[in-house]
Order: structure tokens, then C-alpha cells, then sequence
């Protein structure tokens, strides 16, 4: 005789446990089909990473798969077509299902309608791997009462300067970005003062990161993360902290979160000499900083998190998180730095003035973005590697398609150091030294001490040629062209490791 059993309903968490709920948790609960057996095939024509109910079962609750070819909202934007990689030759720009043939529904009838789906780059290239057949390796996200417990230790200090986000990345299990930008909003009261919804702001931070490239060795979630984390510190100095509003603090805090959001990992001028079709739509000038706009904004949109706020209310931050984005870019150093000297040689700059509070978060978010060879050497050291391992990935691919190599990305000739000590003295130092200006604090000192013990660190790494020129003792003539040769060679390191130099840096069209 078959027995059948009526199971109660239960709260989510009862059900499910909390460390199983993680960003790529597949679990599915239906009246329709057997516990953890595969879903109605009309539930898979909803949208993934989402939390619905059934229109026939109230009570059901469905928790799916993210990691799928989601259909971006792209109102009031030029549209993207985005490919898997900026070098690949092959174009994925469009991808098409056939919605009444795939989920054999009643209305065969219906003529066959073609979805085109944009997607980022990491998405992308996932689907295309679904397409050649290679499953995709979705692993098991599940931490332990005692790796949790770590990671809210570390939270405690999460405005501590030496904050190794390598470690809180580990311990929340390749999570650091959502649980370290979910926090900071927490941590504001952002979350119950603009009344966001919780289950739209975790959709959001789960997506966001996910759009971040992992097998990106630099401009990745965990970069993100720093950023963040750098951020929160300069919004926690005296000055910002007695003058920042609430929404100040959210702009600044979701902007670090999304500064680099679906990178592909090359460089602007990479993207102009290959004719990328991103190239082309923000007609080369700040072509990346776009897309990382235009992405965030794009995941706001998606998610509504900011959809209970009035129209006027939602633009308006969309274009203030633009412009913080706009301000990293590199090309535009001088630019921002000039600005920002003018400011403090003039003596007036006001923080009461909405305006002004603005600049000043385009110029933390500038050296957030460029703090690495502030932090401790092991910190510092770790990051150096990984940004130069990523140029030298470009350099890598540009001999392999046969184009010019761009300066010091090649591995074979050129290290770590040398790129460094160049970004330290062209891009680096000037940057901080008008931000200690501005705010005077320990941190500030520190953030300095840290990079002149770096920089002297790097310098005792490079290759001892000392004995070479007390052979030789060269002329005066000959000294002073080697030095201006020396010069123009660190000028060109600092191009390279942070985009141009300071001190020779093209303006660029003005265009938008």
C-alpha cells in the first residue's frame, strides 16, 4: 500500500540552511514535482537568481540557479553588444531561444519569437561553453560556524587599514564583495533609511559580483572589494565623516562596489587598436568607465532596487554614479589632480556645498582605486603581481594576434619592480601627496610611509648594474643622456602600469 505524506510549510530558513542559501545555491521546492527534482519546464522561462512564487501554489517558493542568460534592461541606453572576449573572433553578440518549441507549450501555433539576450562578458562566455558542450563547473558554496565567525571578527575591523581582504575572501568563501558591501550599507542604516528591499539588494550584490571576471587576475570581485573597503576608510576621516549625507555614502560605497565592473581585462588602447565594438559606441574616450556604468546601471535597473524611489530621485543617482565611475579613469589623471590642487592652493573648497562634497568623492574613489602600494608590503606585494600578471596576459595575446606589443607589457623583458617603481613616482605619489593635504590624519601619514617602504623595497628587488658604470664612468654628456633616457623609460613605465603619466597626460576628447 502507498503511503503519502503531507509535508508542512516552513519558514525559508527552516527549510533551507543559511550557509546553503550561497549565490549559486539550485534548490527547488514544488508541489508539482518531487523534493529537489527538476522544475516545471515553464519555470525556467522566469528569470534566474530570482525569488517568486507560483502562480498556482502560493505557498511554493523557489530559489534558482544564478549564473544564467539573464535579459538586461537597457532603457534610456545606447545598446551593447557584448561578446565573450574583446580578442575572440568569433561573435556571440546575439543568442536566440525559441520559447513555444523548447517548452513544448500549448501554443505551438504561436509564431517562433527570437529573444536577443545581452549579456556581460562573463556571462557570455558561459553560455558559449554551454553551447560547445564543456559543463559549466558550479561548485558547492558552503562555509562552516567557524569560518563565519572569522569573517564578522574581521568586520569588526573593517575600517583598519592593514583589512586583508585576501583572508575575508577566504573566509566567506569567494563572498567578499556581497558581504562586505552589504555590511557597510548595513552598518550606515542605508538599508532601513532608504527602505530598500532586502531580497532586491542582495539579487543586486549577488549579481555584481558575479559580472566581475574571476579568471581576471587584478580587476576582479576581490579588487572590488579592496576598493570598497579603502573607501569606507577616506568616507570615515574627520573631515567627510562630519559632512557626508546618506546619500553620499550610498553613491560612494555602490560606486567602489561596481568601479570596474565587467572588465575583460585589457586596456583602452587595446580595445581601440582591435576596433572593439565598445570602442566605437563611447567613440574612444573613457571606453571602459562607460561600461562599468552603464553595467551598474543596468543591474539597478534590472533588480529595481531603486524603483520605489520617485523617477527624478533614481536618474539623478544614476548619473552621480556615473560621474563617480568617469573619475577613474586614468587618462584623466591630471585633469582631476589639477582641479583638485587649484582647490587647495585657493583654500576653498566647502564641504556644505553639495558640489564640492562630489569632487571630493571622485577624488577618493581615485585613490581607492590606486591604493595598492599604500597598504603593507605583503598586501602591496601581492597586488603589484597580480596587476603586472594581467598586463603581461595582454602583452601574451597581442603576440599572439600578431599586434604591437604595448609598453612593458611584455613579460620577457620587463618586471614587476620596474613597473612599479614607475607607477609609484608618476601616478602614485603625486595623487596621495594633494590628498594628505587635503586631509592631514594618521591615516594619510600611514598611507604614505606605506608606499615610500614599498617603493624602497622595489628599488632593492631590481638587478644591481653598478658595476657596469664604475667601468665604464661615462662623461657628464653621457650621464645626462643617460638620465634623460632613464627618465623617459620611467615615464613610459608609469603609462603603462596606471594608463599615462601624470605629468604628460592626454586630456582626451571632452565628447559623451
Amino acid at each position: 500500500m502507498e503511503v503519502c505524506y503531507q509535508l508542512p510549510v516552513l519558514p525559508l530558513d527552516r527549510l533551507v540552511p543559511k550557509h546553503v542559501l550561497s549565490r549559486r545555491g539550485a534548490i527547488s521546492f514544488s508541489s508539482s514535482s518531487s523534493l529537489f527534482g527538476a522544475p516545471d519546464p515553464r519555470q525556467l522561462s522566469q528569470r534566474r537568481g530570482a525569488i517568486s512564487y507560483d502562480s498556482s501554489d502560493q505557498t511554493a517558493l523557489y530559489i534558482r540557479m544564478l549564473g544564467d542568460v539573464r535579459v538586461r534592461s537597457q532603457v534610456g541606453f545606447e545598446p551593447e553588444r557584448r561578446i565573450s572576449h574583446p580578442y575572440l573572433c568569433i561573435d556571440f553578440r546575439t543568442l536566440h531561444s525559441v520559447c513555444a518549441a523548447q517548452l513544448g507549450t500549448s501554443a505551438s501555433t504561436a509564431p517562433e519569437r527570437r529573444v536577443h539576450r545581452l549579456l556581460s562578458f562573463q556571462r557570455n562566455l558561459h553560455s558559449c561553453r554551454l553551447l560547445r558542450g564543456i559543463p559549466q563547473q558550479i561548485p558547492l558554496h558552503i562555509l562552516d560556524e567557524d569560518y563565519t565567525g572569522q569573517a564578522k571578527c574581521m568586520l569588526e575591523k573593517v575600517g583598519n587599514w592593514n583589512f586583508d581582504i585576501f583572508l575575508f575572501d577566504r573566509l566567506t568563501n569567494g563572498n567578499g564583495l556581497i558581504t562586505l558591501t552589504f555590511h557597510l550599507l548595513n552598518k550606515y542604516g542605508l538599508v532601513e533609511l532608504l527602505q530598500l528591499d532586502m531580497v532586491k539588494l542582495w539579487r543586486f550584490l549577488v549579481m555584481v559580483q558575479e559580472d566581475y571576471h574571476s579568471d581576471n587576475p587584478y580587476h576582479n570581485a576581490v579588487h572590488a572589494a579592496d576598493v570598497t573597503q579603502a573607501m569606507y576608510c577616506y568616507m570615515q576621516e574627520p573631515m567627510l565623516a562630519k559632512s557626508l549625507t546618506s546619500y553620499d555614502i550610498i553613491l560612494g560605497i555602490l560606486a567602489a562596489a561596481t568601479h570596474d565592473l565587467d572588465h575583460p581585462g585589457v586596456n583602452q588602447p587595446f580595445l581601440i587598436k582591435t576596433d572593439h565594438y565598445l570602442a566605437t559606441l563611447y567613440r574612444n574616450t573613457s571606453v571602459l568607465e562607460n561600461h562599468h556604468w552603464k553595467s551598474a546601471v543596468g543591474l539597478l535597473r534590472e533588480t529595481g532596487l531603486f524603483s520605489h524611489l520617485p523617477a527624478e530621485d533614481s536618474l539623478n543617482m544614476e548619473r552621480e554614479l556615473g560621474s563617480l565611475i568617469l573619475a577613474t579613469d586614468i587618462s584623466r589623471q591630471n585633469d582631476y589632480l589639477s582641479r583638485f590642487r587649484r582647490h587647495l592652493d585657493q583654500e576653498n573648497l566647502c564641504l556644505s556645498n553639495a558640489s564640492h562634497r562630489h569632487f571630493i568623492l571622485q577624488m577618493a574613489l581615485k585613490c581607492a582605486d590606486i591604493c595598492n602600494p599604500c597598504r603593507p608590503w605583503e598586501l602591496s606585494k601581492r597586488w603589484s603581481e597580480k596587476v603586472t600578471e594581467e598586463f603581461f596576459q595582454q602583452g601574451d595575446i597581442e603576440k599572439k594576434h600578431k599586434l604591437e606589443v604595448s609598453p612593458l607589457y611584455d613579460r620577457e623583458i620587463n618586471t614587476v619592480g620596474k613597473i612599479q617603481i614607475g607607477f609609484m613616482t608618476y601616478v602614485a605619489e603625486p595623487l596621495f601627496a594633494e590628498w594628505t593635504r587635503f586631509s592631514d590624519t594618521r591615516l594619510s601619514q600611514t598611507m604614505l610611509g606605506h608606499m615610500g617602504l614599498n617603493k624602497a623595497s622595489w628599488v632593492g628587488l631590481q638587478p644591481e648594474q653598478t658595476s657596469v658604470s664604475k667601468e665604464t664612468e661615462p662623461s657628464s654628456a653621457d650621464a645626462d643622456s643617460e638620465g634623460g633616457a632613464a627618465a623617459r623609460r620611467d615615464s613610459t613605465t608609469a603609462t603603462a602600469a596606471g594608463g599615462t603619466s601624470s605629468k604628460e597626460i592626454p586630456q582626451g576628447s571632452k565628447e559623451s
